[in-house]
C-alpha cells in the first residue's frame, strides 16, 4: 500500500515506533452481501478504506478510498460506527507499527463494475457474514459489519 507523505514525514522523525492514525471504512451492502477485497499486503479479507489525510473531511477521504481503490464512484449513506483498539493494530513487513481509529460508513456504489488498484487489491468478492467466518479476514469486520447488518 502506498505511504501518504504525511504519514512517510512522521516515520522520517519517528522510524517504526507506534503511530495512531484516522481512517475510513467503506460497508458496501447488497441485500445480505458485503463487498470485500483482499488486500495485496496481507493477502486477507478486509473492507474497502484507508487513512484521511490532514485537513481531509472523512466523507471525501471514504470517497477517494473507494474510487481509488474500486476505480468506481460512490455515494455516503450514514455513519455505522467508529473502531479502534488493540484489533486494528498492525505491524507492517517493513516493521512499522501502527493503530487505526477508523469511522466506518455505509456506501452505496454508482456502478457495479470495478477497475481494482492491483497495487492494493488482490481481488473483490460478494459475501454473507456466514460466508465471511470461513475467509482469512481481518476480525475487526465482524463487528462493524454486524452492526451495519441491524
Amino acid at each position: 500500500m502506498p505511504v501518504s507523505h504525511y504519514v512517510r514525514s512522521l516515520r522520517e522523525r519517528i522510524g517504526s515506533s507506534y503511530l495512531l492514525l484516522p481512517g475510513v471504512t467503506a460497508v458496501i451492502r447488497d441485500d445480505d452481501r458485503f463487498l470485500l477485497e483482499r488486500q495485496r499486503d496481507s493477502g486477507r479479507w478486509s473492507l474497502i478504506g484507508g487513512g484521511i489525510e490532514p485537513g481531509e473531511d472523512p466523507p471525501a477521504a471514504l470517497l477517494r478510498e473507494v474510487r481509488e481503490e474500486l476505480g468506481v464512484g460512490s455515494d455516503v449513506i450514514r455513519i455505522i460506527g467508529a473502531y479502534g483498539g488493540t484489533s486494528l493494530d498492525n505491524v507492517y513487513p517493513n516493521g512499522d507499527q501502527v493503530g487505526y481509529v477508523t469511522v466506518a460508513y455505509l456506501c452505496s456504489l454508482r456502478t457495479s463494475s470495478f477497475l481494482l488498484d492491483e497495487d492494493e487489491v488482490l481481488e473483490t468478492r460478494w459475501a454473507t457474514l456466514a460466508e465471511i467466518t470461513e475467509l482469512d479476514h481481518h476480525e475487526w469486520i465482524e463487528q462493524v459489519l454486524t452492526d451495519a447488518a441491524r
